[in-house]
């Protein structure tokens, strides 16, 4: 590291949301520089194709620059983009969409999608916090990774996580710094459920919260107490993991089940605080909506939901097609699934637990024909299940990606060797201010 200033033109945004620079012909990562900016920057690192270094100061800003809204962005690894407007971070994230799709997939949708947005602060209700305690200070840290160190970024509050969490960073942080086995209590999971209307005595807009303390020694009464104290006083409940996440248990005798509602399909899910539900709930109703219209399953079809998770998708197809097999490789995910159907009487939806990424020859499930293929992978995508789904006679499939370039390998795929063309693609603002692209795409059956 040469600790010299140089200046530098930006001329792109990279995946993680670093602004690109070059110098001797060499790219040179930049965080929180934007394209269209000049700065002065100081190289940290040399690599053989790259170079990292830190902003020292914008010399001549982009009209896209933003005032960050929060006051630890910049040291806080939680957000990337705060300094970029969000049409413009929008516009980033349909780039490296559709350059993924074609760098490669080596396909071209034949219709870009508009942009599907949502809410752009306290969106988050799952997340997961670090947690460290300081023995010379007796402080507790609470926050998320720093972006240039593997330490903790000391938070005073968070402009993304849901109400309220967001703003229980330090009392969370003081709470902890009293427990006898703070120094064996490494992270906190986040779970934020929508108001549950039937609750006695609660009222109808307050959100159910769920803290998962990850507890590597067992807290003493004392502790128990304390925690109970303070869910009391802040409206939130405890669960205590001292393992796995089938450990997970709530401190109070009962737990006030976590929900969210699909309007739209007279649909509500419950979840455990370890499930994955998606981050952004007001962005998840749009997306399921905007899915189905997209879909378009005839009130006769069957339906093939991979990667159904706890029925996101499933329930509400249920509600438009003639039936719906969900298939989901974790166990108590599929056990949640098949009780959110019995509680919104949906008595047309199947589900099945398999491993998607493996061989799939003897399932019943996976030899039967279906018209339409809802899909919703995790970030490896979808590449092992790729041939059933051309096998099954189904003509259209929608596919939700978190991570465009499984995406646009899978596109490849199914435009190649399955029969499929790519119809139509575009990104959802799940997660508002980072580098994160969620996306959706359509592919139809070739004539």
């Amino acid at each position: 590291m040469s600790g010299v200033p140089e200046t530098a033109p930006v001329v792109d945004l990279a995946h993680d949301g670093r602004g690109v620079a070059r110098l001797g012909g060499k790219a040179v990562f930049v965080a929180g520089a934007l394209p269209g900016e000049t700065v002065s920057l100081v190289r940290r690192r040399r690599r053989a194709r790259h170079d990292e270094a830190r902003l020292i100061a914008v010399l001549e800003p982009s009209p896209d620059r933003v005032t960050p809204r929060c006051a630890h962005f910049g040291r806080c690894g939680g957000c990337a983009l705060q300094q970029l407007a969000p049409a413009a971070q929008l516009r980033a994230k349909e780039r490296e969409l559709h350059e993924q799709l074609a760098r490669v997939g080596h396909v071209t949708a034949q219709r870009h999608l508009a942009p599907l947005e949502g809410p752009l602060w306290t969106y988050r209700r799952r997340a997961r916090l670090g947690v460290r305690y300081l023995a010379r200070s007796g402080r507790v840290i609470v926050g998320f990774r720093e972006r240039d160190a593997p330490r903790l970024a000391a938070l005073s509050r968070c402009e993304v996580l849901a109400a309220p969490v967001g703003a229980l960073i330090v009392e969370l942080g003081a709470l902890i710094a009293t427990l006898e086995v703070r120094a064996a209590l490494p992270q906190i999971e986040v779970a934020i459920g929508e108001a549950d209307a039937g609750a006695a005595g609660e009222a109808a807009d307050r959100p159910v919260v769920a803290l998962v303390l990850r507890v590597l020694t067992p807290p003493t009464a004392a502790d128990l107490e304390r925690l109970r104290d303070f869910a009391r006083l802040h409206g939130v409940e405890f669960w205590l993991q001292p393992g796995g996440p089938a450990t997970a248990r709530p401190l109070a005798a009962a737990a006030t089940p976590l929900r969210y509602a699909l309007p739209e399909f007279g649909v509500t899910l419950e979840f455990e605080p370890l499930d994955f539900v998606q981050v952004n709930g007001e962005l998840n109703r749009r997306m399921v909506s905007h899915a189905l219209a997209l879909l378009a399953p005839d009130p006769s079809d069957t339906v093939l939901d991979l990667y159904c998770g706890l029925g996101n998708f499933t329930l509400p197809l249920a509600r438009r097609a003639a039936a719906v097999q969900g298939v989901e490789g974790d166990a108590a995910l599929v056990a949640r699934a098949r009780g959110n159907a019995a509680r919104n009487g949906i008595g047309n939806a199947r589900f099945a637990r398999a491993d998607l990424a493996g061989d799939l020859a003897g399932e019943a499930w996976a030899r039967a024909r279906y018209e339409r293929v809802m899909m919703d992978p995790p970030r490896a995508g979808a590449a092992g299940v790729l041939p059933l789904i051309g096998a099954s006679g189904a003509g259209r499939i929608v596919y939700i990606s978190c991570h465009p370039g499984s995406l646009a390998r899978d596109a490849g795929l199914l435009v190649r060797e399955h029969g499929f063309r790519l119809e139509a693609a575009g990104v959802m603002d799940m997660f508002p201010h980072t580098a994160h692209v969620e996306a959706i795409a359509v592919f139809e059956r070739a004539a």
